[in-house]
Parts: structure tokens; sequence; C-alpha cells
């Protein structure tokens, strides 16, 4: 067996010697002669150079270098078209005998390789590309294996190598579950048995080593393959001095691990055909491909692997946040300021060594770690900066005399710390650091082309069990010692806690009111505040949208500004994603802040929800995550400006009694009791109003005792209705059984009034409200407004009003949800709109209203859906918009921020003006 990891390193070497070279004719020769003693082959013993051939049209070619019947090579200088290359190989080949034409075709222009496999079955593997900086991984040194008569190791596909990785590990978990290995001891193999996947990839290992191992060592029907892996583990923990000698070659060669690691021996022996199997499945991935998010992701897959667990991770809050949403916090807290530091260091040894020393200071704290994806890509991108600091010191990878690569880095994962309530993510965290650890002074060792390891692990991340918010932070790392608070704190709702979490709650909020409100995440940002007090850490967290909206951000946020928080930076709302296949959809926000007033302040928009953030420096960013003055909107009884009273509509609570779903249900019930017609009424629920459907009701308000007598059908409803409120446990319901022929609540509108929909579709710009006769009897999904006229139509269905609407309101998951006490109680309207801005305002909300009734066929929810709206219904609410906005005294806004940096400025005003009245 060949010694990968020996190759490996001189791989290193050869990258690091030709990594400038660039001209063909020169140095083609010289490249290869070197590139063959990677592998410890001389050249002439594989071929030879210059084989000249002739082409179908009779010219003499040369090819680069021969391999009669395994490869050639056709090299160009850098830069030159690697197809051109190919076709030009390919018709050298045409010109060969049938017994010397190669499996292999190489085209190579000192800076990239590509490789054709001419008989290979798998299409993913008939043309692989690299660079020369990708050779020294391991899967792309393996794909010359055909130089030393190996077989070339086939890959799983790459396009979804993580996905399929996660996967694996899933099925591998439930083999060994079901082999009746203990529970309690899977999430710490599991961590051992990935740990030595990468290993065997990364070059920790000789590469490939345990995987041939286990092939060669163990039955097919899986016997002794736990005896194998057990003492695999044995070996990684037992220094070499004290290892027994006569040993399997293959286990003497494995290196000492240490780091506690493999301290934990499994008594339990597994052999099952199917653990077998799961094992070498998953040794048949490329591990040294894979992000460190799989990590999260590995352990959602394994966490969903019974009902009861997938329960657990859902009361955990577990959620698992891709890189590129990990980055979005990392970069707002310190990333970007460091990339800034580093560009004006340029070359000043001084101020290099000034921010070496700074990012070398850094810890950072995840008080909720999960598998540790936010500590390994922070400390990833620390060891970055790190290193382009040293290419800046050792510019053309040359270390003077003395100086030892390996004790260059001065980070360390020892400035790494987390909490994590669950036992297997912890122990994956920790898995995670050490391999990204390795892998980071693998890219330092690459630099200087050494080939760098560390082991035995000697560094440990600090990663603690417990919960969170009933530890003390000081006992995990005194807090003058800490840099940055991050990470994802678990997502879990008011409705969705269980009783520990409401004590969490409860242990961190006291008696302050309104807090039983308020989703589970905002107690981490209560509890870093408290423990960042005196300091000037910075924290940044990722959370539901939930916290900067509606009754929450009224409870929440005064709390965190009596701490004294100051919002540092933001993303406003996003698409949250993650790294594990069937990722749910989540909008989620970032809030990054201190117990200070930063020297600026970054928002980052998004137009879209998925799109790309835009960066808004900013004057103040409030409660709701605009650049606007720092209030706080909280629930009213009357309206801030003098309009009409809004109200909720009419509640059954009929136990379904009085409603006809169907026009079908309306019309058998009226064959038999046709004397109810006249107390039929059309009835408006939020959901049939969006679709253009239509309901019905009994609507007895004005039916005498006599007409109710005279109705058995409609008597026996009300008999139903009056037992099903006698039986309720709520005693407001059992005394409306005292009037059972009545809506419980009657606030029916007896005049013209404008309906809102109480929740509404968040992608919809403009939510359309509407006018409605007082015969249509609006249900509690909707919101009635009595008396309302054309001109206050108008403004609430304005951009204004809906940008105001949109960041003021609450949320049902993503969707609107309209409040009158909160979103219209609170709205500043048009303080002295003249009488012509009013009829120009009346007159486009008519225009709006006409521009619907031009498509009769069509429901609401159609046209106001942003991919089907028709043009002229837009054009005419971009009218109806500059009418409004000419009521404030504007032309227009460029930004819906600008909006609402307006609108606050005005809500500030109107609530200061109180207060002195």
């Amino acid at each position: 067996m060949s010694n990968w990891r020996d190759i490996q390193e001189q791989a290193t070497a050869f990258v690091h010697e030709w990594k400038d070279t660039k001209e063909e004719r020169s140095w083609a020769q010289a490249y290869w002669y070197a590139f063959f003693q990677i592998f410890g082959i001389k050249a002439r013993s594989l071929g030879l150079y210059e084989k000249l051939v002739k082409k179908l049209n009779g010219d003499t070619g040369r090819i680069d270098f021969f391999a009669p019947g395994k490869f050639l090579v056709e090299h160009k200088s850098q830069g030159e078209n690697l197809d051109s290359a190919f076709l030009q190989a390919s018709e050298y080949m045409m010109g060969l005998h049938e017994d010397e034409r190669p499996r292999y075709i190489i085209v190579c222009d000192f800076a990239r390789f590509r490789i054709f496999d001419l008989e290979t079955q798998s299409e993913h593997e008939k043309e692989v590309e690299f660079t020369l900086e990708e050779l020294s991984d391991v899967s792309n040194l393996r794909r010359f294996s055909f130089l030393m008569d190996e077989d070339v190791r086939e890959y799983v596909p790459e396009e979804d190598i993580s996905v399929r990785a996660v996967r694996a590990i899933s099925e591998l978990y439930h083999a060994l579950h079901s082999s009746n290995y203990p529970r309690e001891e899977l999430a710490p193999l599991l961590t051992q048995l990935v740990f030595c996947f990468f290993a065997d990839d990364v070059g920790i290992f000789n590469p490939n080593t345990l995987r041939r191992y286990l092939e060669e060592n163990s039955s097919e029907d899986g016997t002794g393959i736990g005896e194998h892996v057990r003492s695999i583990f044995e070996i990684l923990d037992t220094p070499t001095a004290d290892r027994q000698k006569g040993m399997h070659e293959t286990l003497a060669a494995l290196p000492y691990v240490n780091g506690g690691l493999f301290k934990q021996q499994h008594k339990t022996i597994f052999s099952s055909r199917a653990v077998r199997e799961m094992l070498l499945k998953c040794m048949g991935f490329n591990w040294a491909r894979i992000s460190p998010a799989i990590f999260g992701s590995m352990f959602q897959f394994v966490m969903d692997a019974d009902e009861s667990e997938k329960n657990k991770r859902h009361d955990l809050g577990a959620h698992y946040t891709s890189e590129g949403n990990i980055l979005k916090v990392i970069e707002g807290l310190f990333l970007d300021d460091l990339k800034v530091e580093l560009e004006k260091a340029d070359g000043n040894h001084a101020h290099l060594e000034s921010l070496w020393k700074k990012i070398s200071a850094i810890t950072l704290l995840d008080p909720a770690c999960g598998c540790g994806n936010f500590l390994v890509v922070g400390y990833r991108e620390l060891r970055r900066i790190e290193l382009e600091i040293i290419k800046r010191f050792y510019s053309g990878g040359k270390l003077p005399k003395g100086v030892d690569v390996r004790n260059l880095s001065r980070l360390s994962i020892e400035s790494v710390y987390g909490i994590e309530i669950d036992a297997f993510p912890a122990e994956v965290a920790k898995l995670s650091l050490w391999l990204m650890d390795h892998m980071m002074n693998k890219e330092l060792g690459s630099y200087f082309g050494k080939d760098l390891r560390k082991l035995p692990l000697t560094d440990q991340p600090h990663i603690a069990l417990g919960n969170a918010l009933t530890m003390d932070w000081e006992a995990i790392v005194p807090k003058k010692k800490l840099s940055y608070v991050l990470g994802n704190p678990p997502f879990v709702s008011k409705q969705d806690r269980k009783e520990p979490q409401k004590e969490d709650m409860k242990t961190i909020f006291g008696d302050l009111k309104g807090s039983g409100e308020l989703d589970y995440v905002t107690a981490w940002y209560v509890k870093a505040a408290k423990y960042m007090e005196g300091t000037d850490i910075t924290a940044a967290f990722v959370s539901t949208n939930s916290i900067t909206q509606g009754e929450q951000a009224g409870i929440l946020w005064p709390e965190l500004f009596r701490l004294g928080v100051e919002i540092h930076f933001a993303h406003r709302t996003f698409d949250w994603s993650n790294e594990a296949p069937g990722n749910a959809a989540v909008f989620c926000i970032i809030i990054g802040f201190g117990l200070f007033e930063p020297k600026e302040r970054r928002l980052y928009e998004y137009i879209d929800p998925d799109a790309e953030p835009q960066l808004v420096k900013a004057k103040q960013i409030n409660a709701y995550l605009v650049d606007a003055d720092n209030v706080v909107i909280l629930a009213r009884r009357k309206p801030l400006s003098d309009v009409p009273r809004a109200v909720f509509g009419s509640m059954p609570n009929d136990a379904g009694q009085f409603l006809f779903e169907k026009v079908e249900e309306k019309d058998v019930f009226l064959k038999y009791e046709p004397s109810a017609e006249k107390f039929i009424r059309p009835f408006l629920s939020a959901k049939e109003y969006f679709q253009g459907k239509q309901k019905y009701c009994l609507w007895l308000k004005d039916a005498s005792p006599a007409e109710l007598r005279a109705m058995p059908e409609v008597m026996r409803r009300v008999e139903n209705v009056r037992v099903h409120r006698e039986t309720s446990s709520r005693a407001a319901t059992r005394e409306l059984a005292k009037t059972p022929y009545l809506f419980g609540e009657d606030r029916q509108p007896d005049t013209r009034y404008v309906l809102i929909p109480r929740v509404s579709s968040e992608r919809r710009f403009y939510v359309p409200f509407g006018f409605f006769a007082p015969d249509y009897i609006a249900g509690d999904t909707c919101i009635v407004i009595p008396d309302a006229s054309l001109y206050h139509l108008g403004v609430l269905e304005s951009a204004m009003h809906m940008a105001w609407m949109r960041v003021v309101c609450g949320r049902l998951k993503s969707d609107y949800r309209y409040s009158n006490e909160l979103v219209y109680n609170n709205f500043p309207w048009p303080e002295k709109p003249t009488a012509a801005q009013r009829k120009t305002v009346e007159d486009a909300t008519q225009a709006v209203l006409d521009a619907r009734e031009k498509f009769p066929d069509s429901a609401l929810s159609d046209l106001y859906d942003p991919d089907t709206m028709p043009k002229e219904l837009l054009e005419a609410h971009h009218t109806l918009d500059r009418a409004v906005d000419a009521c404030y005294g504007k032309r227009s806004f460029k930004t819906e921020p600008e909006r609402l940096e307006f609108l606050f400025g005005m809500y500030k005003k109107h609530v200061e003006n109180e207060k002195q009245e």
C-alpha cells in the first residue's frame, strides 16, 4: 500500500515550488519530472517525453508525455485553452495503435489539471478539473492512483456530497440502533467515527487507511467489525511508545490523537452486515470536501431518527444556520472591520504586528452553540486573517532560519467557548473545532511548502454542557477575557414553549409585564446584556423577526434599552436557510449590539427576503430595525389622529351553527326553512374575502321571539349554540348562553364601512382593503372602520400606510397580522391636508376600486399577487401613493426606509405633544 501521507507532504512541497511557473517550452518536462517524483516514480519507468505520433491528416505530432496503455499528457502554457488541448490530445489518440491507446488523458497549464477517464461509467468522473493549489487534497492526489497501478477511487458526486454524507450518517445511526447498540453511547461513538472519516481523507491519517483496513480485515457479514473499530479507537488513544509490538502495520501507523476524543472505550461489540456496509459507505465520501456546516445537518438528521427525538429537537428550539448566514453575523460583528484594518496595514510591519496581536487576543462565546458552527466559521475566518498577515510578513513562502512553522500561528481553539444543553451536539462542536484547526494548519503549512499536522491534540475548545439561561456565563469565561458573543439561540414561540422553558423565561425576566408573550430567544438577549455590563463586549444573534414586530417589540425593547443596549448593526428580514436537506423556510433577522455607542451603525436592507442585502449607514437603528428615532410602539385604545375608530368584526361563538361555508349548504337549509331567508346575510372572513368566495350566516339580531319559534330548524341550531356556550370552561362564554340566537360578539356597523383583513400574505406589497354595505356581516378575522370615507381608504391603501404596517404589525408565521390597536391607532395621518389634496386622494382611491372592477373573474388574491397584478391596477396604486405623499407635504420617497424614518419622526412628535397636553 502506498504511503499517501508522504505523498501528500511531497505534493504540498511541489505546489509551493511550481506555483509561479507559466512557460511551457522552458519548464514542462521539468514540471512533470518533479510531478512523478511526488509518487516516488521515475518518468522513464512510466513512458517517454515527446512521443512522435502520426495524425489522421498525415502530419506528425508530439505527445508531451506518453505512458502506453495508461495515460498521455498534453501540456500548455499557463492560461491557454484546455478544451483545445484536449482536442489536440484526442487527435493524437487516433494516431496510436489500439493496444497503445491510454485510458486517461491529462491536460495541464501548470496552474490547472484536467483529467479525462475514457472508460469510467460514472458521469461525475469522466472529466474532473482542479487547480495546482488543490493538488495536495487527498481526493485529487488519489485521482492519479493509476500511476502506481492502483485502482482510482471514485468519490460520491460532489454537487450534493454534504447532503448525501449527512444521510449516510443518519443511516449508520439507524444501523447501529437496530443492532441494539446502547442509545446513550451512540453520540460519542458517531463523533469518534466522523473524526476518523475526516482523518482518513484530510491527511491526519495515511489517507484511505481505515477504509482499506476495515474492508480487508472484516467479514462481509459484519463479523468482527466492532472489534476492529474498537481496536482503532484504542490505538488512537495510546501514545506510540506505549503500544504493543507486533500489531497490524496499518494500526501501528496510526498517530496518537489524545485530546480526550477517544478516551471513552465502547464495551459493546457490534457485528452486523448493515453496520459494516454503512461504515464503508460513509468512508466512500470525500470528507475533505465537506463544509463544517455538515455537522449541524448531521445532528439534525440523526436527531430525527425517530419521532420522539424529532419532537425533542423542536422542544430545544434547535435550528441550523447556513454558512452564508453565519458569515453575516461574524462579518458585522468583527470580520469586516478586521479586513479593513488588514488592507490599511498592507506592508507596514508595525501595523500588521498590532493587528496580529489584536486577533490573537480575540475570544468567542456562543451560549447556544449546538454543533459549534458559529464558532467553527468564526475561528476559521480569524485564522484566515492571520494567514494573510503571515503572508505579508513572509512573502514568497520562505521562513527565516530557526522559525518553525509549527509555532507560527498565535491563534488557538482554546480561545473558543460554547454552552450547549444537549450532549450530542456538544461533542460534535468539539470535533468540528479540532478538525477546523487541522484544516487551517494545513493551509498555513501549504504556504510554506510544509505538510503541517499537530498531533497529538493538545489545545481544547471550551464547550460547557448545560442550560445557558440558568448557568453563570462568568464561570464559563470571565467577561473581562471575552471579545464577542454570537450565535443562533433557540427559536421557540410562546405557544410552543414547554414548562422548563417557561421557568427559564421567569428566571431571566422576573416580573416584567408581558414577558409571557415573548419568544424564547429574547431571554438570550437579556442574559447577554446583563453579562456584558461594564465591558466593551459586542454580541450578535440570529433571531426570528417576530421580536422586532408587533406586541413583542413593545415588551422586549424597553427592557433592553433600560439595560443600555445600543444596536450597532442589523440585517432586516431575510430568508433563513440551513445546510440540511429539506430545510424549512424561516424569516430571520440579525441584531448586533453592545452597551456603548458605536462609531457607525450599519443596516442591511433586503428588497426581497432571499435577495442580497444592501448596506445603509444609519444614524440610529431602532427596535423595528429602522433608521429612525428610538421609539417603541405600544397598543393604544384610540387613534393617534382624528380619524374613525377601527374595531374587530363580529364573532359568532356558535360551534358552526350560524355559518354556511358553501352556497349549497345555505340552499339546502332554506329548502327545509324557507322563512329564514330574510335572516340570511353574506358573511365576510379574511380568507373568503381574498379568494372571492362567499359565505353566509344566520343573522337573527332583528328576529322577534314569534319569528324564531316559527322556524324549527333555526331553533334547533339556536339550541345547539346554547348548549355549546353553557358547557364552556370560560365564564364569559357561559354568560352568552343567555342569548343563544345572537352572535357572541356583535360589532356590526349600521353604515358603510372599510374592511381590513387581519392576516394577509407577506408577498403583497399592497394589502387590499374594501368598502362594504352594512348588510355584509364582517367576521372576527377582519377589522371594520365604520363611517370611513374614500379619503380614509386611500390613505390606508397607500405605500405610506403599508410601510408602517409592515414594520409595526405582528406576524402569523411570515404573514402580516394587522392590529387596530398597534397599527391603525398609532399610524400618523397627514396633519393638515388641503381640500384639494383630499379630493385628489379620493379620486385616486376610486380609480383603484375601478381598476379592480375591470377584472370581475379575478379574486383579490390574484389581483394583488406580485406575479399577476394587472399593470393598470399597479399604476392606479402608484398614482394614489403620490396623492397621499402630497398630503404629507412630500413629493416622493426614494426608499421605504425613508418613509419609515419620516413616519417615526411624526409619531415621536405626536407622542411628545400628547405628553405636553
